[in-house]
This record gives structure tokens, sequence and C-alpha cells, in this order.
């Protein structure tokens, strides 16, 4: 990707360096061991759940109550390449998707990235590195430990920038859906279904995530023409990577396709193509009736 000289975005906030090791996650009060969050991480990688709510379950109580040191919010360093590079991709989401806001007679709320390692609070309860890249709807923030990029390369097998860049247009895909109230419907529905039926539910969404990852690629890339050969393939081969067939293979050594959360690396692919394609948030229903939304 050709992203040096482009404009970064003001909505980043670096709170690495205020918190580490040693600021323990605590729910309702009491503080969670080593195993608690073995326990959590575990839940959410196997069977979908999210580990912030199985941490306030364990803890005895409802959603966690982050009490972690925190430094007070601050600019990436300028010589922070790393972080230099999401902010870019960060910025060109958000004139993307402005524009295609716009377009439908809406308007865009851009959604903050917070750069963070090891844990940081979050209005969905206590953030852990060890859950990879993820959106709250609670605070409409994007939160990302950039050492997640070793892993996509190293344990993954996803090198390149815009394989990095596709996970940041992801979680601000989950963004679009919170803006559009596909977020609040779903919610809304998970309590009504059997486990296999919203994990079914929760396949959707993430797979929409990757259409709306490709829909911004495919206008970021018309607009500025910054993508390079390999990039699109790159992009490709993340999505193939985090396929939760590929995962369990990798993990557990057997695929469950009832327990998936995220989709099978084939739909992940397909999905983020067909946005890639189309450009065009229409031809992102993954259910089978889509709320309506911007798009073209």
């Amino acid at each position: 990707m050709k992203w040096e000289g482009h404009r970064q975005s003001e909505h980043v906030e670096d709170r690495r360096g205020g918190e580490g090791p040693a600021a323990r996650p605590r729910v309702g009060g009491r503080g969670i061991g080593i195993g608690t969050l073995v326990v959590a991480l575990l839940a959410g990688w196997l069977f979908g759940v999210n580990p912030l709510t199985v941490l306030g379950l364990l803890g005895g109580g409802g959603a966690p109550v982050p009490e972690l040191s925190q430094a007070p919010a601050q600019r990436p360093p300028a010589h922070d390449r790393l972080a230099a590079f999401v902010s870019t991709v960060l910025a060109d989401t958000e004139d993307v998707w402005q524009a295609v806001f716009k377009a439908s007679g809406q308007s865009y709320r851009a959604a903050p990235l917070v750069l963070f390692e090891d844990a940081t609070p979050t209005a969905c309860g206590t953030g852990e590195s060890a859950m990879g890249p993820f959106y709250c709807p609670g605070d409409g923030k994007v939160y990302i430990d950039l050492r997640f990029f070793r892993e996509l390369q190293a344990r993954l097998g996803a090198p390149g920038d815009f394989a990095q860049a596709y996970v940041v247009a992801h979680e601000v895909g989950h963004h679009i859906q919170n803006l559009m109230g596909i977020t609040a419907q779903v919610e809304r529905q998970r309590g009504r279904l059997s486990p296999v039926k919203a994990n079914e539910l929760s396949v959707s969404v993430e797979l929409q995530a990757d259409c709306l990852a490709g829909v911004w690629a495919h206008h970021s890339h018309k607009g500025k023409g910054w993508l390079e050969r390999g990039d699109v393939e790159e992009g490709l081969q993340a999505a193939a990577a985090i396929g939760d067939d590929t995962l369990q293979r990798r993990s557990q050594g057997r695929v469950v396709p009832e327990s998936f959360t995220h989709g099978s690396s084939a739909q992940r692919v397909q999905w983020f193509r067909n946005g890639l394609e189309s450009g065009s948030v229409a031809r992102c229903n993954t259910f089978q009736t889509a709320p309506r939304g911007p798009g073209r």
C-alpha cells in the first residue's frame, strides 16, 4: 500500500505505557486471576462467547467494571510508523464512510481507535490483548494492541500492510453496523435464540463486517489508487486465516461448524470479495432481511 503522505486521523488515542501486566483486571470489585482470564478467553475462542461477558459471570456480577489505571489520552508519537499506518487507514475509513453516508442523506460519526497494551478499560468491560482487535458498541471505539499484527503474520500466516488494513476496516465495519442500528437489532434477537441459532446470527454479523471492509477497500482504492500488486491477495489471505474452520483446525484439530461465530475461511473471503468488487453496502446483506442503511 502506498499509504505514506496521506492524512492521519485525529481520532487515535494512545494508551500504551499507562497500563501493563501489573494493572490487574477486576470485576465487581473482586480481582481476577490468570486462570479466570484463560477460561474466559477459551470460551470466547471455542464457543463464540464474548470474553467480557464470561468475566462478568465468573466474577459473580453483571458486566465487568474496569478498574485499571490509565494514562491520560494522548496522540501516538510521530516516529511510531505502525501507529502512523493505522492512523492513516482509519482516516481513510472516515473519508470513505462519510461520503457513503452523505450520499444516503445521513451523517457519519467517526469511530475513535484506541491503542493499548495488555489490558484497558472500555465501556464493554476490561479489554484484553489476547482477545485480538475488537469494537465496543458501548463507547463506539475500536481497540487494538498493535502486537496483534505480529501474530497475524507469524502465527496466522497473513503478512502485509493491507492485511493489517483489513483488520482495522473490519472493526470499523462493526461501527457501521452500530450506526445503522444493526447491532442493537441483533442483540434483541440473540436473547430469543438457541445457542446454535445465536451463533448463526453472529456469523452473519461478522461476514457483513468483512463485506463492509471490502466496500471500504473498493472506494479507497478508487479515490486514492494506493493499492499495489499483491495487496488484495493480502486482504483475502487475512480473511481466510481467521476463518472459524481454520482457527479450530489449528487449535483443536477438528472443525465444529455449529460453533462457528465468524464464518468459515471460504465465507469470509467470499464476503470480503463481494464488498471489494461491488463497492455497495446493499450487496452486504448477510441476513435474510437486512436493515436499511447507507448504500448505493
